[in-house]
């Protein structure tokens, strides 16, 4: 038997799943063996799987799989096939990384490629293709090779604060979720707590001193407990996904009790409330997802504003206590409900107990009929108390114009009569029932369903006593005609009802499609913009058309604080938006104004534009009927078109940041060619004009021609020095500089520099604070003599002569005893000059900067850059701050402290013997 018209499949649904399918036959499959911590057994499952493979005739590779010592790990590699690893250089070192491009280039071609990568988080090292190991495996995925990985709860992106909240081990490795859920297979592999510590115990985990500190720390059985508990709900979450989806895909339309999620029946009664609250208390013990739903039928639709403001507040209520919320149309809503419930797999519904009359929503009658339209669903009534009932008398729906329109219908139905009066005796009866029964369907198109019904019996009888012998009579001389009436009056009122549901269902699809025209006309103005300012004006012009009132903008700028509207100044004082309940609704994002919690009696509605990354801006909305708000579907509209308009003011954003990052780089490509060329090319005329002013200098001239040569050979020296840090800065960004790092004394380092320095701090006095037990520091000693070279140089140019100058040192941290590493070198370099200029502590590191009086002193502005780049090389770091309130600058630098290596043991001499 065909299909029903609408239980067949959507074509555009169809074709987006068969693409899917092509995708996925022309990508690897992933499998990720998934665990709450070290040491469950991820890397021995997956490595008992590709032997499994094995002896079924079909042998993975083994790109990278860390058996961090384990015997029984790494006896599973054998007799497995191994990709040799990649040797990268880093610093001093050589480490080794996935070869991605020798897995390429063997399992590229072959048909069932599998390879096995562990440690799916793991950071490549700097220099490789692709800085995180889960990018190399997207790449194997993509050119057709399945791949088996292993991956810990705690490298989640989404659960990274919290595993750092429960552990306090903030994890740095990380995986987008996005990416984990790709994975066409996840396999738990999952351990007790006991039984991992005592793993831990036994030397399985990890070795040696790595296994105690272990087990201080990460590995208590209270983090391995909540670790294990993450995971398994992690999991839980993806396996529903996967029912969901083939639910979906097999079109399975009955509940499967997988999970006991709540659905929650809202409907227009005084229990409302207390329904969404036990339906909330429920899915907090059962530790489940909840839904809240209301279903709105044409009597609901006909409810007073107050009634409708009540529901609203109710929903809210639902969304603020964690439901997802919907608001449904229909004409029935056990059949809505029912449908729902199927949709989203939800197993328990929750409504109302309510017995006040059998049409009401929470009535027995709607339990029944839910009862017999899904069978499979766990009914819960919730009880309502004295006061809730008593709320509940409130006057039901409102037909406010209900008498006119009953006696339109009366006098449609007259009109038809009158109509048909003179021609009754030529046309046959059976045609003037089909006019009265065009009546009937007039007036249920009209007016509605009550009037409709009158219109059916009003007919009846019109026809009965004006055109049925004997006329102006009720009696019946033709007892066939009774026949007539009654299937007359049976007609009319099938049809009036189905064509006053037609109406109702029209009238909402009508504004349904007006609603989505809207955001499609917003969503469309706004993928043009490319200003802020074409933003705002496009925003406000069509959230004004759409509310019929007036909508404003304010949008956060550089210094995130709300800029009005441009077209603010042209409404009246007093009836302008207040900007400080704009920044509260922005600071709480949360709603505030008309009709919410926050400043009910203001005549604008404030909502925050909220946006992926954070909120950027507020919209002030004076609707032109106070009541629009009060609509669900006019309220859902407005907060997608104010998310709608945050996403475009980040989009232009970032647009902006985008532009002026690459005229950053173009800008500094240019600087830096220019660098490499002018360094170059002055190295051979200054090397010259330097010889000359020598060979003048050594002759015996007079005073002016003596003086002349000398002031030559000062400049050419200072333009040779410029050079030299123009040739620094272009290696240092080239990456040609290599370090000679060595065990230093810093007292010998700070020494050289002050020789270095020579006669240009003799006008100053410099005085040194340099303990004589400071440890060694591993650093290129010419290196940091230039930087500390560069610093001396720039406090004797900026401070007077005669004053003071101090450099500093201290070990902070630890200082080479315990781990190494945790402590660092500070050396700092104060006077007492006139200080920093203010806010500019960062721009003095850029290149070329200068102060704002610099002007009449000799530079280029390359100094602190050259030393900010020497430490960045050295892993360190380098900072300006003002020395003291009064006035003054310190710069310093900061080098890592390590254990320096052990120095070889000597016997003691020996006394001798007298």
């Amino acid at each position: 038997m065909p299909a029903a018209p609408d239980e067949r499949p959507d074509p555009d649904s169809l074709l987006a799943q068969i693409r899917q399918e092509e995708e996925a036959q022309s990508r690897g499959r992933l499998r990720i063996y998934f665990g709450a911590s070290a040491g469950v057994g991820k890397t021995f499952a997956m490595l008992q799987a590709a032997r499994h493979l094995r002896e079924q005739g079909r042998a993975p590779l083994v790109g990278v799989v860390e058996t961090h010592g384990r015997s029984d790990t790494a006896a599973l590699l054998d007799g497995l096939p191994r990709l040799p690893m990649r040797q990268v250089p880093y610093r001093d070192r050589t480490l080794p990384e996935f070869d991605l491009d020798g897995a390429l280039a063997q399992l590229r071609d072959q048909p069932d490629a599998l390879i096995l990568v562990d440690e799916l988080a793991h950071s490549n090292v700097a220099g490789s293709r692709h800085p995180k190991r889960w990018q190399d495996v997207e790449e194997l995925l993509a050119n057709g090779i399945s791949v088996y990985t292993t991956v810990n709860v705690q490298h989640l992106e989404s659960l990274n604060d919290v595993v750092g909240g429960i552990t306090g081990v903030r994890v740095q490795e990380t995986l987008p979720d996005t990416f984990f859920d790709r994975a066409d297979e996840v396999v738990l592999v999952d351990t007790p707590a006991d039984e991992l510590l005592a793993r831990l115990k036994a030397g399985k985990v990890y070795q040696g001193a790595q296994a105690e500190r272990a087990g201080q720390h990460f590995f208590r059985k209270g983090n391995l407990m909540a670790l294990r508990e993450l995971a398994l709900r992690r999991t839980a979450d993806r396996v529903e996904d996967d029912v969901q989806a083939w639910r979906s895909n097999e079109r399975i339309a009955a509940v499967w009790k997988t999970e006991a999620a709540v659905l929650c029946a809202i409907g227009p009664g005084g229990e409302a409330e207390s329904i969404v609250r036990s339906a909330a208390q429920l899915a907090q013990q059962l530790a489940v997802s909840w839904h809240a739903v209301y279903v709105e039928t044409p009597a609901l639709h006909r409810l007073p504003d107050a009634r409708r403001e009540r529901i609203l507040r109710v929903v809210r209520l639902a969304q603020d206590l964690g439901a997802t919320t919907a608001v449904l149309s229909a004409q029935d809503p056990a059949s809505a409900l029912a449908e729902y419930a199927r949709e989203h797999n939800l197993s328990k519904l929750l409504m109302g107990r309510g017995a006040q009359s059998p049409r009401r929503w929470g009535s027995r009658d709607l339990a029944a009929h839910l009862g017999r339209a899904a069978p499979e669903l766990d009914l819960i009534q919730v009880g309502a108390s004295a006061t809730q009932r008593e709320t509940d008398d409130e006057p039901g729906p409102s037909f406010g114009d209900a008498p006119r329109r009953y006696v339109w219908a009366t006098l449609s139905c007259l009109a038809v009569a009158l109509a048909c009066w003179p021609l009754s005796h030529r046309i046959a009866t059976d045609n003037i029932v089909m006019l009265f029964l065009l009546g009937v369907v007039a007036v249920a198109m009209r007016w509605g369903r009550g009037p409709a019904v009158l219109a059916s019996f009003l007919s009846v009888g019109l026809f009965d006593f004006l055109f049925v012998a004997p006329r102006l009579s009720l009696a019946v001389s033709d007892v066939q005609y009774v026949i007539t009436f009654v299937v007359m009056l049976a007609v009319g009122l099938i049809t009036g009802q189905l064509t006053a549901g037609l109406r109702y269902e029209a009238q909402v699809s009508s504004e349904r499609e007006a609603r989505a025209r809207g955001l499609f006309e917003l969503t469309r103005e706004l993928a043009g913009a490319l200003q802020i300012e074409q933003v705002v004006a496009t925003a406000e012009l069509q959230l004004s058309q759409q509310f019929g009132g007036r909508a404003l903008l304010f949008v956060l700028d550089d210094d995130d604080r709300l800029r009005p509207s441009p077209a603010q100044p042209a409404l009246p004082p007093d009836d302008q938006p207040d900007a400080g309940t704009a920044r509260w609704a922005l600071d709480h994002e949360q709603a505030a104004g008309l009709g919410t919690d926050t400043l009910p009696g203001s005549q604008w509605f404030y909502l925050p534009l909220r946006a992926p990354m954070r909120s950027r801006g507020v919209l002030a909305l004076r609707p032109g009927e106070p009541g629009t708000l009060m609509l669900l579907e006019r309220r859902a509209q407005l907060e997608t078109a104010a998310r709608i308009t945050g996403q475009a003011l980040e989009r232009v954003h970032y647009v902006e940041v985008a532009q002026q990052a690459l005229l950053q780089i173009e800008s500094e490509r240019l600087r830096n060619s220019l660098l490499s060329a002018l360094s170059h090319d002055l190295r051979t005329p200054l090397a010259a004009l330097q010889g000359l002013a020598e060979t003048l200098a050594r002759r015996e001239l007079d005073s002016a021609a003596a003086e002349t040569a000398r002031a030559i050979e000062q400049q050419s020296l200072r333009i040779n020095a410029m050079v030299h840090n123009l040739l620094d800065m272009a290696r240092l960004q080239s990456g040609a500089l290599k370090l000679n790092r060595q065990w230093q004394p810093v007292d010998e380092v700070i020494g050289s520099s002050l020789q270095l320095m020579g006669s240009a701090l003799t006008r100053h006095r410099v005085v040194l604070d340099v303990p004589a037990t400071l440890p060694l520091v591993e650093l290129d000693a010419v290196l940091i003599e230039r930087v500390l070279a560069n610093l001396l140089e720039n406090a004797a140019k900026y401070t007077p002569p005669g004053s003071e100058i101090r450099v500093i040192a201290r070990a902070h941290g630890d200082a080479g005893g315990g781990d190494a590493g945790k402590g660092e070198m500070r050396l700092s370099v104060e006077d007492n000059g006139p200080g920093l200029p203010a806010g500019r502590e960062e721009a003095l590191f850029e290149k070329f900067a200068r102060g704002h009086s610099e002007s009449h002193l000799p530079g280029v502005g390359l100094g602190l850059a050259i030393c900010r780049a020497i430490m960045q090389a050295h892993g360190g770091r380098i900072w300006a701050e003002r020395a003291r309130p009064e006035g003054g600058a310190r710069f310093s630098l900061a080098l890592p402290l390590g254990e320096p290596p052990a120095l070889p043991a000597f016997e003691e001499d020996r006394e001798p013997n007298p």
